[in-house]
């Protein structure tokens, strides 16, 4: 049975990978994370502000806007109680790939260019083997354009890209009104792997003392099916490789970003809910499951029930919506079933 793949020009073992999340800040919980099975670790995210905490007076906001950036800079804790700082990063980076064997990805979190771009350069000095781009923007401007938004992007991973030589990844958001020209726009602008998708929090009132609270609240499967949809779409058509984050919490969940065309699956909600015990728990199931189905290796599934293979492309379009509503009927007390 070989559940090994490639992801991003690297073999891994298998294609669960814990994502960017506080379960990777100490190298013994990696080191743990490798011991219950994961093909490869993403690092927690070093972000942009981190690296320009001195000055946050951004030249590129000039531009793209800075009002929401003044916003959202907000729910960020004070500089002093970030994890770790850039130097401190680096030399984590160094320490998990002295003691373990699988894959180490770095993760930056920002929005511009400029100086903090080139710090892509000292992660893959530390020894990452990739890099995932963690972009973050939330416009709230209304004289900023869609257009200037992905241009934003676009201008990020090109300068990342052209930095480094190791591979470059792009966690992608949901919103953006056309996914695949800008799937293809950040391919061609050099990212190799694109993560669908970005689960950006989003901020609650706290009642009692008027004040906007950010407040975190794990996946669950359910939302497994955005990013099962548009990777599906995707595959096949976007010369990148694909990873499948949000969701993921079962070896069915696994299993259906696989056939989506998904070369590796995320997960960070069901690690911390219910341990790390759990990457062996689904590596076992998954592996039951593939050999009751007789299946040799997980490369036999991915894609198979993308857009290009299933014998009904329209589901994943407009014709599935108007499926579903009509699978719905109402019982004898008038509440619908299914």
């Amino acid at each position: 049975m070989d559940l090994s793949t490639s992801y991003l020009g690297l073999t891994l073992r298998n294609p669960l990978v814990p994502s960017a999340s506080p379960l990777s800040h100490s190298v013994h919980t990696i080191r743990k994370m490798e011991d219950a099975g994961a093909g490869a670790v993403v690092m927690h995210s070093l972000f942009e502000e981190q690296l320009t905490q001195q000055s946050l007076e951004l030249d590129h906001f000039l531009t793209y806007g800075a009002e929401s950036f003044s916003e959202a800079l907000s729910y960020f804790p004070d500089a002093g109680t970030y994890d770790v700082g850039p130097d401190a990063y680096l030399e984590h980076i160094r320490s998990a790939k002295e003691s373990v064997d699988i894959p180490i990805i770095g993760s930056l979190n920002g929005v511009s260019t400029g100086g903090w771009t080139g710090f892509a350069k000292q992660i893959e000095q530390a020894g990452a083997d990739a890099l995932e781009l963690n972009i973050y923007y939330v416009p709230t401007e209304p004289l900023l354009t869609g257009e200037s938004v992905e241009q934003m992007y676009q201008d990020v991973v090109t300068d990342v890209a052209r930095s480094v030589s190791i591979p470059v990844a792009v966690k992608l958001s949901p919103f953006f009104s056309s996914i695949p020209n800008m799937a293809l726009r950040l391919s061609e602008s050099g990212a190799r792997g694109l993560v669908l998708f970005n689960r950006f929090y989003q901020p609650d009132f706290d009642l009692d003392d008027l004040s906007v609270a950010p407040r975190l609240v794990l996946s669950s499967s359910d939302e497994l099916r955005l990013p099962l949809r548009w990777i599906a779409i995707l595959y096949g058509r976007i010369p990148v490789d694909f990873a499948l984050t949000s969701g993921v919490h079962t070896f069915e969940d696994v299993l259906k970003g696989l056939m989506a065309g998904a070369k590796v699956t995320m997960l960070a909600s069901e690690l911390l809910a219910n341990g790390i015990g759990r990457l062996q728990e689904i590596l076992e199931a998954l592996r039951f499951w593939m050999e009751e189905r007789e299946y040799d290796s997980v490369r036999q599934m991915q894609g198979s029930m993308s857009q290009q293979h299933v014998a009904e492309p329209a589901a994943f379009e407009r014709a599935n919506y108007v499926k579903t509503l009509q699978s719905w009927s109402p019982d004898p007390t008038g509440r619908l079933i299914h």
